[in-house]
């Protein structure tokens, strides 16, 4: 059981991770409200990131930013193919690139894996409550097909704006939030 010095030392050792944790919770309530993380959030997130792992982090110095950089990268990279192919925002993109900024690389890759898993049970979950199985069985295997097949981003961005008005959307936002802040709990980075 946790007790409130445990809590306190958690919060003030690991400070970092709560200042990601409560981002990720403004992003997703902005994200589930309006459909989009504002670039107000995620700029800010990634640049104090940087400064953080420069001057503050244990490896502060160009170590630290290296870190920083490389977390960056690969939160972008990450969800950069579903944004090029009209399925995510920039936002939910640029919003993982926070995270890798405050993270760094493996962390970040982790977070991705859990907030993949989280997003595939809320949109499966979407689905099955708004009886709508059919229809997005069939709209998946098509846009795996369209996938394997055009392989043009720019084409396949073209097609799913022309399919977005047809679609339940999911504010991936909050996937990213739920799959982060349970991997930082999992692998207690919060206390």
């Amino acid at each position: 059981m946790f007790n409130l010095a445990d809590i306190n030392r958690g919060l003030t050792e690991n400070w970092p991770i709560w200042v990601v944790t409560l981002t990720l919770v403004v992003a997703a309530v902005i994200d589930g409200w309006k459909l989009k993380v504002p670039n107000w959030i995620t700029f800010p997130m990634i640049v104090a990131g940087w400064i953080y792992s420069a001057t503050l982090s244990p490896f502060a110095g160009w170590e630290g930013l290296m870190f920083s950089l490389a977390g960056t990268a690969v939160g972008l990279a990450l969800l950069m193919p579903a944004y090029a192919i009209g399925g995510m925002g920039a936002g939910d993109v640029k919003l993982l690139a926070g995270v890798g900024a405050w993270v760094w690389s493996t962390n970040t890759l982790y977070a991705f894996a859990a907030t993949a898993v989280i997003g595939g049970i809320i949109a499966v979950g979407m689905v099955f409550f708004r009886r709508k199985w059919n229809k997005h069985q069939s709209q998946f295997w098509l846009i795996c097909n369209e996938i394997l097949t055009v392989k043009d981003p720019e084409k396949l961005s073209a097609i799913a704006a022309q399919r977005k008005p047809t679609m339940m959307l999911l504010p991936y936002g909050i996937p990213i939030a739920i799959g982060t802040i349970a991997y930082f709990a999992c692998s207690g980075m919060l206390l």
